[in-house]
């Protein structure tokens, strides 16, 4: 196997592969991409940092080409959708910077609370001053961790030797994964009301952009400290700034930016700020995290070779294409019923059960549970999740997975089953085929029988005449066309469920009015993206 590496990668990841008479290793960093497009022909894997974008281009050029490894956590740099259609896995390493990414939040923190940076200079320029660098402890202040996940459990733990009460939010992560750690799942709101240091350990995404902003400040108290070691725009940016002149914002500690390098003038202020101790995007800089990243694609390539499982491959599944030929038309059922149902999660994942009935429990189903369980995960963790890394995920969450067979069914010929456990709450999806196409056929306890469409409204309320009418008003008058309705319901004048299939997305505002008009116990716009497209999986399958 012919292997380039084009970045600056640690040595001692390479020596694993220098070590393998099996592996032809050629280093040749710099390479203009009209270099790179006339070499990478002759090669089967390609090892990149972030200064080689391997695009469309480079792909079609790398006819051997059978992976692309990534020296670090992002894949910014490289077009996996395209890598995926040429059959060319994408691996990375997403955990060799975890503890270096913890322990530059706690450094960053440590550094603001006793005044490190401002007494540095202050020595160095020749002075001797120590009333006006007076700083804080850590002892038996209240900290709050948002993001509980491989770097957020981390930074509690070290939070909870320096003595403090720690407070965790993350409601995808299960409560054992809490109790292990020795903190306190609470809600966001309970973390800003009651914490004296909060650190931020989140993906960026749409649920995150932005996700403390003038409101989150005005709740927190007088003097609270903010740590973001995670990813710039989590924090409204203009939003702490002020915090910080008015003196709600005690102090803070950034290492990441919405813009990098800042260049906005609100940036420039902000960074400015006396009360701010700043990093350029620092929390992966260490010869450890190096190391460790070049360390783990090595690996990889290795496992690859051995014909052995990879853990972080982020897009192409290894399964017998024998199996996925008797699976393949149930993936699409799997991934809608997957993506239905944690839209409708508003709690910790404990536990998943896969359920199979009728003739396809005749088969190992295992690939299309980790086909679900893929569909599920991607919309709750900050990595790509696939078929070969998604138990291992799982796993690292705290979430049990569970899988039933039983080749009688009542109803159907085949029948798959969800269901979702946590929080003391439990969601169940049934799902079947006709003629090819995903029907569900059971939420929860109402039998239901309706085909997902890409934008949908999900009711429970209290059946009495005019609701129908009421919510058919309501979509009328914001321009909302309902393609679909279906409507269960256990005994007259009970509790009442409907899904509506729409045309177009419903905005909040009409969500809170439908809620009021209705006296809804449950609203929920779902976006279904899986069930615009053919199989919608997302396996690489």
């Amino acid at each position: 196997m012919k292997v380039i590496v084009t970045d600056e990668v640690a040595q001692e990841g390479l020596e694993l592969l220098k070590q393998d008479p099996r592996v032809e290793m050629e280093v040749r960093l710099g390479l203009k991409k009209e270099e790179l497009l006339n070499v990478i022909g002759d090669y089967d894997v390609i090892i990149t940092r972030s200064g080689t974008t391997v695009d469309k281009d480079v792909l079609d050029a790398g006819k051997k080409l059978k992976m692309v490894a990534r020296a670090g956590v992002g894949i910014d740099n490289v077009d996996v959708d395209y890598a995926s259609s040429r059959g060319v896995i994408v691996v990375n390493a997403p955990f060799g910077n975890t503890n270096s990414a913890a322990e530059h939040a706690m450094a960053l923190l440590l550094a603001f609370c006793r005044n490190i940076t401002k007494a540095n200079a202050s020595l160095k320029s020749g002075e001797w001053k120590r009333a006006p660098f007076t700083g804080v402890e850590l002892k038996g202040k209240t900290a709050g961790v948002i993001g509980l996940g491989k770097v957020g459990g981390r930074v509690a733990t070290r939070l909870k030797a320096f003595e403090c009460d720690v407070l965790a939010c993350d409601p995808y992560i299960a409560v054992k994964r809490a109790h292990d750690l020795g903190v306190k799942l609470v809600s966001h709101d309970e973390i800003y009301k009651n914490c004296d240091i909060i650190t931020l350990h989140t993906p960026l995404n749409d649920e995150t952009r932005d996700m403390i902003g003038e409101r989150e400040l005005a709740m927190m108290k007088h003097g609270v400290i903010l740590v973001n070691a995670a990813r710039g725009g989590i924090i409204n940016e203009a939003a702490l700034l002020e915090g910080l002149k008015s003196g709600k914002v005690f102090g803070a500690a950034v290492d990441v930016w919405s813009e990098e390098p800042p260049k906005t003038e609100i940036l420039k202020e902000l960074i400015a700020q006396e009360k701010l101790v700043v990093t350029p995007h620092l929390g992966a800089n260490t010869v450890e995290a190096q190391i460790n990243v070049a360390v783990d694609v090595s690996k990889e390539i290795l496992n690859y070779l051995d014909e052995m499982p990879l853990e972080n491959a982020v897009n192409i599944p290894r399964f017998d294409m024998a199996l996925m030929d008797q699976m393949r038309p149930f993936l699409n059922l799997m991934s809608v019923m997957c993506d239905l149902g944690i839209q409708l999660v508003d709690c910790n994942l404990e536990k998943v059960t896969f359920g199979y009935a009728g003739n396809i429990a005749h088969y190992d189903c295992t690939p299309l549970s980790v086909c679900g369980l893929t569909a599920l995960l991607n919309r709750r963790v900050d990595q790509d999740v696939n078929m070969v890394n998604a138990t291992l995920i799982a796993e690292q969450m705290g979430i049990v997975i569970e899988e039933t067979k039983s080749t009688q069914t009542d109803a159907f010929s085949n029948l798959i089953t969800l269901v979702i456990e946590g929080g003391g709450k439990r969601k169940l999806i049934s799902g079947t085929l006709f003629e090819g196409e995903p029907r569900i056929v059971r939420l929860r306890d109402y039998a239901m029988d309706f085909a997902p469409a890409e934008h949908m409204l999900l009711l429970h309320y209290e059946d009495r005449p005019g609701m129908i009418g009421r919510i058919g008003t309501i979509m009328g008058q914001h321009d909302i066309n309902i393609a679909a309705m279906n409507l269960g319901r256990r005994e007259k004048k009970g509790e009442a469920m409907v899904i509506l299939s729409l045309d177009s997305p419903v905005p909040q505002n009409v969500v809170d009015e439908l809620r009021k008009a209705t006296d809804a116990s449950f609203v929920k716009a779902l976006h279904m993206p899986t069930a615009k497209c053919n199989r919608g999986c997302g396996c690489g399958i």
